[in-house]
């Protein structure tokens, strides 16, 4: 069932599950509530244990004041009610304490959601709110002061985060994009100053549309096809639960022949996709009726130019963009593992891969397959789905360990004699 036709205390579930289940809350923090159309708050309850939450659980809250429920509603319910009242547009609340953001909330700054375009696209204006106590009056006429000014993100100060929304979807959509924007900042500081996106940049991302293609019909599906969809969609779960992916920022695609290919959907969330989400293009034209990711002409241009790249993956892990966004460079030599996988990883400018797709093709080869835009993404071709995944996680992974390694001392690199003994016993 998609997601908008659940029961709001479904949906509340379902999101709660997710926030708790990735580290995001604790077994007692945070809560979610919900405006139906009848004008009911939905909320999760006070003191019950956010990891083992059902629909039976969640309250009601009429618009007389009258609760339905087992429970008592969540103590911050007062501020949800005074968000609703100041922003009649916002119909979703999430309020939780994720340690990337809390550590900015506990230092009382905001991340900053320029360092790569979507964060500010997707999180708009983020504002620091003063501390007041949780509960209280008090703290709920600062969060609906801040929401009346427009903002619909903000940090509270060494409390957490709160994000309004249209719906809960896109609620949790900003809480998860500002929270990748955190660690992010974290991690780049541990290595270098990161630098913004210039207010430019962030224009000419915002103006990127959906690629103009005609449609075809599929008359069949073939097995290979079918059961690439099949992987395709377990790869971006997996992907999804270790966090190298967030709910719609990811691609992956795979070439089926010559002239043609799947790729993923543009804003279809990668926790649940379903391979009849995943698009075909064929000669060109896409699949009917479906929005493939905005980076096909990229994967087109590469599947054109390297008949052995057979997958492709575009993604923003932390660490690895730690390096896109500060001008430090990712060195392969630091593990056998890395450099027989990755060899040479090279970084090209920020709107390489959207604004000149083909030369960003050329770039890819043998020695080369794996390329960091600069405050934008990771891609990484390989010969089928698999080989591309592995290379993104052994890339993510060692931009840790080396992110980590630095706080221990120098980096210590594999010397040059090294690397030929590499190259001799693994033929590369």
């Amino acid at each position: 069932m998609k997601f908008e036709l659940l029961h709001p205390a479904d949906q509340i579930v379902m999101i709660m599950e997710r926030i708790y289940g990735y580290g995001m809350t604790t077994t007692s923090g945070g809560n979610i509530s919900i405006k139906d159309d009848n004008g009911d708050i939905w909320i999760t309850p006070s003191g019950i244990d956010k990891g083992s939450l059902k629909s039976s659980d969640i309250i009601q809250v009429k618009e007389d004041g009258e609760i339905i429920g087992k429970h008592n509603p969540s103590v911050e319910l007062p501020f949800h009610e005074m968000i609703y009242r100041a922003r009649p547009d916002i119909k979703a609340i999430i309020h939780a304490h994720p340690p990337a953001i809390m550590a900015f909330s506990l230092a009382r700054k905001i991340p900053n959601t320029k360092l790569i375009p979507n964060v500010h696209l997707i999180c708009g204006e983020v504002e620091l709110v003063d501390y007041a106590l949780p509960g209280s009056t008090e703290l709920g006429q600062k969060i609906a002061d801040t929401f009346k000014k427009g903002v619909s993100t903000a940090v509270l100060a060494n409390h957490g985060i709160v994000v309004g929304a249209e719906n809960l979807f896109k609620a949790f959509m900003a809480f998860e994009t500002l929270d990748f924007c955190a660690q992010l900042e974290i991690r780049a500081k541990l290595i270098g100053e990161p630098k913004s996106l210039r207010p430019k940049d962030i224009e000419i991302s915002k103006a990127k549309q959906d690629i103009q293609m005609d449609e075809f019909i599929p008359k069949t599906y073939s097995s290979f096809e079918r059961l690439s969809r099949k992987k395709m969609c377990e790869l971006i779960h997996r992907a999804y639960d270790q966090r190298l992916f967030t709910s719609t920022q990811g691609t992956f695609s795979q070439r089926l022949s010559s002239n043609s290919f799947i790729i993923t959907p543009y804003m279809v969330d990668r926790k649940y996709i379903q391979p009849e989400d995943i698009v075909r293009i064929e000669n060109g034209y896409k699949e009917a009726g479906k929005r493939p990711s905005r980076s096909v002409l990229l994967h087109k241009y590469i599947y054109e130019k390297h008949p052995d790249v057979n997958a492709i993956i575009i993604a923003h892990p932390p660490n690895i963009m730690a390096f896109a966004v500060t001008d430090n460079e990712f060195d392969s030599k630091t593990i056998p593992e890395t450099y027989i996988s990755l060899r040479n990883v090279k970084k090209i400018p920020f709107g390489s891969s959207f604004m000149q797709p083909k030369m960003t093709a050329d770039v890819f080869s043998k020695e080369t397959p794996a390329v960091i835009v600069e405050n934008d993404s990771v891609i990484v071709v390989g010969k089928d789905l698999l080989d591309a995944f592995d290379k993104l996680e052994v890339l993510e992974f060692t931009a840790k360990a080396i992110i980590d390694a630095r706080r221990l001392g120098d980096v210590v690199l594999i010397s040059q004699e090294e690397i030929e003994e590499i190259e001799r016993a693994f033929k590369l």
